[in-house]
C-alpha cells in the first residue's frame, strides 16, 4: 500500500493569505512521490505535489492538496504522473557545463579503441573544412587501445596536414596535437616543460604532440578564443543536455571571468534550463579580481557563485595525479603538482576572507595530502575549518591515514562514482594492491564521518546521473562486470547514493534549505522517472528513463513527443 504524507501542516497552510489571481501554480497528481531521501519513513511518500510561483506549497494526499488550492483561490495547471516515480531533482556536484556543450558540437572519441580509429574521424572532418580551420575533439583514452601508450603527431599529420588539430584526452588533463598546431603554438624541441606540466618527447627530444596538464596551455594559447555568443550557446546546450537526464542542478567546477559574464547574460535572458552553483577558477581569483564580483543568487535562484576552484594535481589516466610513491607501472614517476602548496594556501586564505569555500581538485594521495595541509595551514588548524564547507574534488586516491582528516576538518569529499568503473581496467596497474585500498573509497569516507557529494565530472564521464547511482551501488560497469564488483567493500546503498546526488550535493553548495527535498518553502525542482529508483534491481537503474524535469515549477524537459 502506498504511504502518503499526513497533512499535519494543513491548518497552517489554510491560514495563509489567498494567492494572487495570477499566481503560477502547478499540481502534480497520481504519482509515487519521494519527498526526500532523508525524510522520516512515515513521511517519505506522497501522491500529489502543489507548486506556486516556483516553490513547493504542499505535498501529501491529493484530496488534501485540492482543499489547499481552493482555499488559496488557485486554479493550477494539472499534470497526471500516471503512477510514475517522482523525487527531488538530482544534482551533479561536479561538472563542466561549457565543456559538455562544446563536446556536443566537436568530435567525440568516447568508446574508440585505437589511435587509427580517431585519425579516421579526423580525416573525415578535415575533408569537410577549409584548410587552416582548427579541428577539435575529446574523449580518447590510450588505456582502451591494444597499444596502451600515448599517440604521436605523425598520425594526425598524415590525415590532416593542412588543419591544426587539438584533441583532448577523456579526463581533460592531456591533449594530442599535430605538427600544424605545434607550429602555431611555436613549440619546438627547445621549449621547456612548464611547472606542473610535461611535454611528451621522443628519444631525440622532439615533442611527440602530447601535452600533459599545465603543458597544455602551450597549445591552448594558440587557439582562437570563443566569442561570447559561442560560450553562452555552449553553456545553454550543456544545461539542456543535463535536464533530459533528470538533473535539475549542477555545480559548475571552475568558470573564469568570461564564463561568469556568460552565465549572467543567460540568467538575464531566461536562458538557464537548470540551477547552477558555480566555482570561480583560481586564475580568475588570482589575476582578475573576480571575488569582488556579485555572487548572490538572482530572484529565481538559478545561478550563483558559491566557491573558488583550484587544482592540486593532474589525472590518474595520464599519470599526472600526484602520488606519495612512484606509479606501480612507471617507476620514478610520482605525477605532477600543478599548483604549488604555497599558492593553494594563499587561495585558501583568500577564500576564508571572502566567506567562500575552496574546492580543490585532488586525484592522487600526494595531491590530496597537499590540499588538506594547505587548507589546514590557511585556517590555523583543522578545527577552524569545520563548518566552512571546503571541498576536495574527486578525492580519488587517498592515503588511509588521511581519510579521518577529511572528517576532522569538515572537508567534503566531492566524488564521482563512474570514475571507479571507468578506471578499473587499468587502475590496479597504476596503483598496486595496497594503494588501491584508499581509492574510490566512498564507504570508508562515510564510515569515518565524512560528508559526501556525488557527481559525474562530465564531459569526462557521461552526464547521466543514473550511471553514477548504478556505479555507486554496484562498483560494476554497465555490463555487470566484474560479477562481485570492482570495489565491493565500498558499495553504497541506493539511499546513500541518492542522498549524495540530492541532499549531499545541496549541502556542499550551502543550498540545503532550498533544494534537495520536496518540502514547503523549497524550490520545486522535481525529476520524474518511469521506474522507482529506490526499488528496481540495480541492473535496471541505468535503463530508467527520465520523463519530466521541473526546475522552479517550470517544465524544462518533457519526454512526451
Amino acid at each position: 500500500m502506498r504511504r502518503t504524507v499526513p497533512l499535519t501542516f494543513l491548518s497552517a497552510l489554510l491560514a495563509l493569505a489567498p494567492a494572487p489571481a495570477d499566481a503560477d501554480a502547478l499540481f502534480l497528481k497520481h504519482g509515487r512521490i519521494l519527498t526526500g531521501v532523508d525524510s522520516p519513513t512515515s513521511k517519505r511518500w506522497a501522491d500529489a505535489l502543489l507548486i506556486v510561483d516556483g516553490r513547493v506549497v504542499a505535498v501529501g494526499r491529493e484530496s488534501d492538496l485540492r482543499r489547499v488550492a481552493r482555499q488559496r483561490h488557485l486554479v493550477p495547471t494539472e499534470r497526471d504522473l500516471g503512477g510514475a516515480f517522482a523525487m527531488p531533482g538530482l544534482i551533479d556536484a561536479h561538472g563542466h557545463v561549457a565543456g559538455l556543450g562544446q563536446s556536443l558540437r566537436r568530435l567525440r572519441f568516447f568508446g574508440t579503441t585505437s589511435a587509427e580509429q580517431i585519425a579516421g574521424m579526423v580525416s573525415e572532418a578535415a575533408a569537410k573544412r577549409p584548410a587552416g580551420e582548427w579541428i577539435f575533439g575529446r574523449g580518447w583514452d590510450q588505456n582502451d587501445w591494444a597499444l596502451k601508450r600515448f599517440p604521436t603527431r605523425a598520425l594526425l599529420d598524415s590525415v590532416a596536414p593542412q588543419h591544426p588539430v587539438w584533441l583532448r584526452r577523456v579526463d581533460g588533463h592531456a591533449g594530442w596535437a599535430n605538427s600544424r598546431a605545434l607550429a602555431l603554438a611555436v613549440v619546438t624541441r627547445d621549449t621547456r616543460d612548464p611547472d606542473g606540466g610535461r611535454i611528451e618527447r621522443d628519444s631525440n627530444g622532439e615533442p611527440t604532440g602530447v601535452f600533459v596538464d599545465n603543458a597544455m596551455s602551450l597549445v591552448n594559447t594558440a587557439i582562437p578564443p570563443l566569442t561570447p555568443e559561442q560560450l553562452s550557446s555552449d553553456i545553454a546546450s550543456g544545461l539542456r543536455e543535463c535536464a533530459r537526464f533528470g538533473l535539475t542542478g549542477v555545480h559548475d567546477a571552475g568558470i573564469d571571468a568570461d564564463g561568469l559574464e556568460a552565465y549572467r547574460r543567460l540568467e538575464a535572458s531566461n536562458g538557464l534550463a537548470i540551477r547552477v552553483a558555480a566555482m570561480l577558477s583560481a586564475g580568475a581569483v588570482l589575476h582578475e579580481g573576480a571575488l569582488g564580483a556579485p555572487r548572490a543568487a538572482g530572484p529565481n535562484g538559478l545561478f550563483r557563485v558559491f566557491a573558488v576552484k583550484a587544482y592540486a594535481d593532474g589525472a590518474l589516466g595520464s599519470r599526472g595525479a600526484a602520488l606519495l610513491e612512484p606509479y606501480s607501472d612507471d617507476p620514478g614517476n610520482r605525477g605532477l603538482l600543478v599548483t604549488s602548496p604555497d599558492t593553494l594556501e594563499l587561495l585558501a586564505r583568500m577564500s576564508l576572507e571572502h566567506g567562500l569555500p575552496l574546492c580543490i581538485h585532488a586525484i592522487g594521495d600526494r595531491g590530496n595530502r597537499v590540499a588538506l595541509e594547505a587548507c589546514e595551514r590557511a585556517a590555523g588548524g583543522a578545527q577552524v575549518l569545520r563548518g566552512k564547507r571546503f571541498r576536495i574534488e574527486h578525492a580519488q586516491v587517498v592515503a588511509l591515514d588521511d581519510i579521518p582528516r577529511f572528517a576532522n576538518a569538515g572537508v567534503i569529499a566531492s566524488m564521482q562514482p563512474t570514475h571507479c568503473t571507468s578506471d578499473m581496467p587499468w587502475a590496479p596497474d597504476r596503483l598496486g594492491a595496497q594503494r588501491i585500498m584508499g581509492a574510490y573509497a566512498w564507504r570508508r569516507m562515510l564510515t569515518a564521518g565524512v560528508r559526501l557529494a556525488l557527481g559525474s565530472d562530465f564531459p569526462v564521464e557521461d552526464a547521466n546521473p543514473l550511471l553514477g547511482l548504478y556505479a555507486a551501488v554496484t562498483t560494476q560497469d554497465p555490463s555487470g562486470q566484474p560479477p562481485e564488483g570492482y570495489r565491493p567493500s565500498e558499495r553504497l546503498s541506493i539511499w546513500e547514493a541518492l542522498y549524495g546526488f540530492t541532499n549531499g550535493a545541496a549541502y556542499a553548495a550551502s543550498m540545503e534549505r532550498e533544494v534537495g527535498r520536496l518540502a514547503p518553502g523549497y524550490w520545486a525542482d522535481v525529476a520524474v522517472f518511469d521506474s522507482d529508483l529506490t526499488s528496481v534491481p540495480f541492473a535496471s537503474i541505468p535503463k530508467a528513463r527520465c520523463l519530466l524535469s521541473i526546475v522552479g515549477g517550470q517544465v524544462v524537459w518533457d519526454a512526451k513527443p
